[in-house]
């Protein structure tokens, strides 16, 4: 399932996915494959997307 809110999330920020993945440590491809829906992060990527964009786990990667 693709992953809209954290995609918003990016976005509200101005962050590119480069961006976002040189701030987490990860690569842009990455960034795009959990977006895509791809990709399930661990829990320790979660944690730092959440971080650089401010918002909760359950906020970005919750049920909806």
């Amino acid at each position: 399932m693709k992953n809209l809110k954290m995609k918003a999330a990016r976005a509200a920020k101005d962050y590119s996915q480069q961006q976002l993945a040189d701030i987490v440590g990860v690569t842009r491809q990455t960034i795009n494959a959990i977006e895509k829906g791809d990709y399930n992060p661990t829990i320790k990527l979660c944690l730092a997307i959440c971080k650089a964009l401010d918002k909760t786990l359950d906020e970005l990667f919750g049920e909806d």
